[in-house]
């Protein structure tokens, strides 16, 4: 029954990863319909990342009342309603309402998995986990895609996931007497730390010793992910020369990258402790930025460069989330992993758009120079933690 309910918990972030790439394929047929600037996607999507922001804050406590299975049940069933309603909004407001309740159930869905994840597998099953998301990222566009090119309506597409989505939540609510029997067996905090168990709430959380540095870490690290996955190809039109059809298809390396090197990293992860893997992802990381800004003319490098950076990510965000029970404590860790959450979103919403102006007033041959400084920044954070672990 066990491996019933990691199937259970891999379909849930196949669900997260599922809307997180289809407006990106149907925006260029939405806009005009909607009679709006091609900018207004950004508008969606900061209402989408404010949902998520607020959700991951909230987890502690609502995770704390209901239990992680209730609360992506309930997470999965809103993202679920939100692209049905994106399906049959009739005006661009509509849609903007809409994306409420689609960014309060994936911020929900994240935090809570990410910490019922850490405290009841192993280090491999994170990255598993993650790789998962890579898997929903990748389905859903080809969904889209069969929607625009075989039936001509991008509406159809939101439903097809929709229904998807649906079909998720009744697995996972058929699961959850599944959850409450792991929880109950598998947790290997002390009858102290159970007792003593409540939300903390976001001032709370703040004060804990390594709050910070762990929250300062992860919006690093999310803000080089985000801006390397939106400003790849650019770059490489820019820094290369080659066509924008042919950068498209460099900027997919990057996630190929993470999917493939989160699948890998999951068959090592046990042998070696959560450190390791960080210190191992961030060395690759940082020979992949190199590469990207190699002077000589081989453009293979530069891709050869996105597919490292990818890779090096891979291990770094599961290790990060794995290792929150045994630094802060297991009663501790749905609070943190939920500040770790809105760190990640806030790095998406801050760092991303950023250097979309400096790309805008400058040039985007600037990225490497920009990721290595949230690179370095993280890894700084990295070692201080380490230090002040012992």
């Amino acid at each position: 029954m066990a491996n019933v309910l990691l199937a259970v918990i891999y379909l849930a972030f196949i669900s997260l990863g599922l809307p997180d790439s289809l407006m990106g394929s149907a925006w260029p047929t939405m806009y005009p319909q909607y009679h709006v600037p091609v900018s207004y996607a950004g508008l969606v999507q900061i209402i989408i990342t404010s949902g998520t922001i607020i959700s991951s804050l909230l987890s502690d406590r609502l995770t704390f009342k209901l239990g992680a299975g209730k609360v992506v049940t309930v997470s999965v069933g809103l993202t679920a309603v939100a692209l049905l309603g994106f399906s049959f909004s009739p005006t661009f407001w509509f849609l903007c309402l809409c994306a409420i309740p689609y960014g309060l159930g994936a911020g929900a869905i994240d935090a809570a998995l990410n910490n019922y994840v850490a405290l009841h597998y192993s280090s491999r099953h994170m990255s598993w986990l993650h790789a998962m998301w890579g898997v929903g990222t990748v389905v859903s566009p080809s969904i889209m895609s069969y929607a625009l090119i075989e039936q001509h309506q991008w509406q159809l597409g939101y439903r097809y996931v929709s229904f998807i989505q649906i079909g998720i939540t009744v697995l996972v609510a058929l699961s959850l007497p599944l959850w409450v029997k792991r929880s109950s067996v598998t947790v290997e905090s002390s009858s102290e730390q159970k007792a003593s168990a409540k939300p903390l709430g976001l001032m709370g959380t703040l004060r804990l010793p390594l709050a910070k540095e762990v929250m300062l870490m992860f919006l690093c690290y999310c803000g080089l992910e985000g801006t390397v996955g939106l400003w790849a190809s650019t770059y490489a039109v820019q820094a290369r020369g080659i066509s924008a059809d042919q950068a498209a298809v460099w900027a997919s390396y990057f996630f190929l990258g993470i999917t493939g090197g989160r699948i890998a990293a999951g068959f090592i992860a046990d042998k070696f402790s959560d450190t390791f893997m960080i210190r191992l992802g961030s060395a690759v990381l940082f020979a992949g930025i190199l590469l990207t800004v190699n002077p000589t003319p081989y453009t293979v490098l530069t891709m050869l460069g996105l597919i490292l950076i990818g890779v090096g990510c891979a291990p770094i965000y599961p290790s990060i989330i794995h290792a929150t029970p045994e630094l802060f404590g297991e009663d501790k860790s749905q609070a943190i992993i939920g500040v770790q959450m809105a760190s990640a979103y806030v790095g998406y919403l801050v760092v991303v758009p950023v250097f979309g102006l400096i790309a805008r007033q400058i040039s985007a041959l600037w990225m490497p120079a920009y990721i290595l400084v949230f690179f370095l920044l993280m890894v700084g954070m990295h070692e201080f933690i380490q230090k002040k672990r012992g």
